[in-house]
């Protein structure tokens, strides 16, 4: 019997550990086998440079950086298991969890912190250029020295679309906002940010198809979805704002969710729908999805859990 388990091994799940082991709840941690096509680590793992992450002014790599969260998640006396989990039972405490390696385990309280996976289009020559030009977090990789003075393309046609490229207009040379249908699905306040702007260029009924370039990338092949023609387009950066999708398939229905798939939280806290149970990061953030606001959660979650197990 465990009394915390916690599931998933980002920023929010080992700021959770950090803080459950110092209370002495001598959490265990699954930090997932490759869980949602992502290492152990989550998505910082696939992240070369942050330079947005407090107490490192020269930068930092996000694999060094989760490779010392994970150290410090041990050094505090948390316990690691890499390993998948496949399912949970909530329907009573203590819950069971389950892995996909058959093992079973039970525990008086739960946090969830499985992230968020970015949706990617797998054009050819993605995982090539995969944080070598392209992204899927603009506020994270827009500043870096590769999108400087460069022209760089967003992908997509929301509200978050739009955003990224604002955003990037801080930086780039150009911005070119690719859509693949001949209207933005943005608000209206967001389409008038997106046409008012003189570094936004909108490219319609057009997606790209293949990532070109050496050593980082350097133009897309584009395809015009009216005429079905493809051509060349130079530009050092791609940017997908396709949306997110919440690693939650695991609980099977047993919490709340929005329309979204993200597991709803009482707001200003870590509670979801069933007590003893806590959610943290992007799995339940699908708003801000920075580093450190996920470390914040999991302070927030490992605290609550302290304190139900403590009243329970």
């Amino acid at each position: 019997m465990q009394e915390l388990i916690i599931i998933g091994s980002g920023p929010s799940g080992h700021t959770a550990a950090i803080y459950a082991a110092r209370a002495n709840l001598k959490p265990l941690m699954f930090e997932g086998m490759m869980a949602g096509g992502i290492a152990a680590g989550g998505q910082l793992t696939t992240t070369t440079e942050i330079e947005n992450f407090p107490g490192f002014p020269e930068g930092v790599s996000g694999p060094e950086l989760m490779e010392r969260m994970r150290a410090q998640s041990l050094k505090h006396g948390a316990r690691i298991e890499t390993q998948t989990v496949e399912r949970v039972d909530l329907s009573r405490r203590p819950w069971r969890v389950v892995t996909e390696e058959g093992a079973s385990f039970e525990a008086k309280a739960l946090i969830i912190a499985t992230g968020a996976t970015a949706r990617r289009m797998n054009i050819s020559g993605e995982d090539k250029f995969w944080q070598r030009g392209i992204s899927a977090c603009a506020v994270c990789d827009g500043a870096l020295p590769i999108f400087r003075n460069k022209v760089v393309v967003v992908v997509g046609g929301g509200d978050s679309a739009v955003e990224e490229a604002s955003h990037l207009t801080k930086f780039a040379a150009k911005v070119i906002l690719m859509h693949r249908r001949d209207e933005l699905r943005a608000s209206k306040a967001m389409q008038k940010r997106a046409f008012d702007d003189p570094k936004i260029e909108i490219m319609w009924h057009t997606v790209p198809v293949e990532a070109l370039g050496e050593k980082f990338l350097s133009g897309l092949k584009v395809r015009d979805l009216k005429n079905d023609t493809v051509s060349e387009l130079a530009c050092n950066g791609l940017f997908y704002a396709i949306g997110h999708q919440p690693n939650t398939a695991f609980l099977s229905g047993q919490l709340e969710l929005d329309e979204m798939g993200y597991i709803k939280t009482v707001p200003g806290t870590s509670q979801t729908t069933v007590p003893g149970v806590f959610a943290c990061g992007d799995v339940q953030d699908k708003k801000y999805r920075q580093a450190i606001t996920s470390a914040g959660s999991g302070c927030m979650a490992a605290l609550e859990a302290e304190k139900f197990l403590h009243e329970h």
